[in-house]
C-alpha cells in the first residue's frame, strides 16, 4: 500500500520551506530533494507550505476501527490571564460523556507559560493535558495552532473532540477539521450519547428547528459548543492530572499570517454581556424612542448591562457585541429582564440558560411568556419607569 503522504521529486526542487513549516521536526531535505520520516502525523502543514505542489498526502475513504479512538478531549481556551469559563463548561460535559464511555477526559492547553493553568484543569474534569508551549503560540494564529492540533489528533485519535463556539474556536475548530478530513457540527447547544456515538444538537433552518446529528463513521467526533449552554462543574480542589508535554518546533520565517493589532469592542471598564450576572434586553419595541436608554437606567441600578435582539442591531441601535440570540451570544444570567421581544427561537435560543426570567410586552399572547418566571403585559416606557424608580425606593435613594 502507497505511503499516504508523498513527495513529487521531479517537482521538488528542495527550497527546504517544509522542513521550517513542519512542527514535528518530520522532514528533512537529503540530496537536495524533501523526505519525510516516521514521525509525520499529516497534519499537512509541509503540504501548505510547499511552493511547487511537490508533497500531497491522500485522504484514503476506508472503513474505520471506531475501537481505536478514545477518550474525550476538549480545546481549553485561554488569554487575559485565566482560563475562560467556556472551558471548564466544556470539561463538566466532556465528563458526563466520559463517564457513559468508560473513556478519560483530555484538555488540550496551546500558549506560551499555560503549564499553570493545568491544575485548574484538572480540578475541573481533567484528567490528562497535553500540553503544547512556545513562544511563537503566545498569541493566537490558526496556521500554527490547527497544525499542532491536527498532529495531536492524527496521533493520538481521540473519539470526541469539542471546541467552545467562541471567536477563536469557530475559527479554528473547521481548519482543523478540513485538515484531517473530518465534518464538524458547529455552534452545539446540546451534547449525549445515544448508541455510543456523540449526539449533537443545534438549531437549524434559521432557529426554526433543533437538528440531532450523529457521525456512524468516522472519529474524532467534532463539535463546537456554545458558551453559557453547558453548567459548569463543582470543582474538585486538589485533583492532579497527568501532563503530556507536546514538543514544537515552529520557524518564524514558516508563519504565514502576522497580527498586527488586536482591538477590543468592550468598552474599558465594561462588563462582557455573556459574563454579567443581570441582563436587561430590548427587542423592537426598544428601538422606539429613547427605549434602550430607559433599560440602561434599570440596568444601572441592578448592576447589569443592556442586551438587545436581532432586530435592534439591525436598526443600529445597540452593537453586534450586545446581540442575545441564535447569531449573537448566549448568555446565562440570575436574572434576565427582556422587553419588547416576541419569543422567537432565533431569541429563546441565546437566554434559556438563564437562572429567572422576566418578560415584558404588550401582548397577553407573545411566545416570550412561554419562557419566563414571571411575565408583565404592559408598555416598557411604563413598566420599567416603575420598576426603576421601586428598585431606588427600596435602595433608599
Amino acid at each position: 500500500m502507497a505511503d499516504p503522504i508523498q513527495v513529487d521529486l521531479e517537482k521538488c526542487t528542495g527550497c527546504g520551506l517544509c522542513v521550517k513549516a513542519c512542527p514535528f521536526d518530520a522532514v528533512t531535505v537529503v540530496d537536495k530533494k524533501a523526505a519525510i520520516d516516521e514521525r509525520c502525523v499529516l497534519c499537512s502543514a509541509c503540504v501548505q507550505a510547499c511552493p511547487t505542489e511537490a508533497i500531497r498526502i491522500e485522504r484514503r475513504e476506508v472503513k474505520v476501527d471506531l475501537s481505536a479512538y478514545r477518550d474525550v478531549w476538549v480545546f481549553a481556551e485561554v488569554g487575559e490571564g485565566c482560563a475562560k469559563g467556556v472551558s471548564f463548561e466544556l470539561l463538566g460535559k466532556a465528563s458526563e460523556l466520559a463517564k457513559e464511555l468508560k473513556q478519560q477526559v483530555c484538555a488540550v492547553l496551546l500558549g506560551h507559560e499555560v503549564r499553570r493553568y493545568a491544575d485548574i484543569l484538572a480540578e475541573n474534569g481533567a484528567g490528562r493535558v497535553f500540553v503544547a508551549e512556545h513562544e511563537l503560540l503566545a498569541r493566537y494564529n490558526t496556521d500554527l495552532y490547527s497544525t499542532v492540533i491536527s498532529g495531536l489528533i492524527m496521533k493520538h485519535r481521540p473519539n470526541i473532540v469539542l471546541f467552545p463556539a467562541t471567536k477563536l474556536g469557530r475559527d479554528l475548530a473547521p481548519r482543523v477539521a478540513a485538515t484531517v478530513g473530518l465534518g464538524l457540527t458547529a455552534d452545539c447547544t446540546g451534547l449525549s450519547i445515544h448508541d455510543g456515538m456523540l449526539l449533537q444538537t443545534r438549531p437549524a433552518f434559521g432557529g426554526n428547528i433543533m437538528a440531532d446529528i450523529l457521525c456512524p463513521h468516522t472519529r474524532p467526533q467534532m463539535a463546537t459548543v456554545r458558551p453559557n449552554v453547558m453548567p459548569k462543574p463543582v470543582p474538585r480542589r486538589g485533583m492532579k492530572a497527568g501532563i503530556v508535554d507536546v514538543p514544537v518546533k515552529i520557524d518564524q520565517k514558516s508563519i504565514r499570517v502576522h497580527v498586527k493589532e488586536q482591538v477590543k469592542t468592550c468598552a474599558v471598564g465594561g462588563k462582557k454581556i455573556e459574563e454579567s450576572d443581570v441582563v436587561v434586553a430590548g427587542g423592537r419595541a426598544a428601538c422606539e424612542g429613547d427605549g434602550f436608554e430607559v433599560l440602561q437606567k434599570l440596568a444601572d441600578e441592578l448592576n447589569g448591562v443592556v442586551g438587545a435582539s436581532r432586530v435592534a442591531i439591525d436598526m443600529n441601535r445597540k452593537p453586534k457585541s450586545v446581540q442575545v440570540g441564535q447569531s449573537g451570544i448566549t448568555v446565562s444570567p440570575k436574572l434576565y429582564v427582556v422587553c419588547g421581544v416576541s419569543g422567537a427561537i432565533q431569541h429563546t435560543v441565546g437566554m434559556r440558560g438563564s437562572k429567572l426570567v422576566v418578560a415584558v410586552n404588550t401582548d397577553p399572547g407573545a411566545t416570550i411568556f412561554e419562557f419566563s418566571q414571571y411575565g408583565i403585559v404592559g408598555d416598557l416606557f411604563q413598566v420599567i419607569p416603575a420598576l426603576t424608580a421601586e428598585i431606588r425606593k427600596r435602595k433608599g435613594r
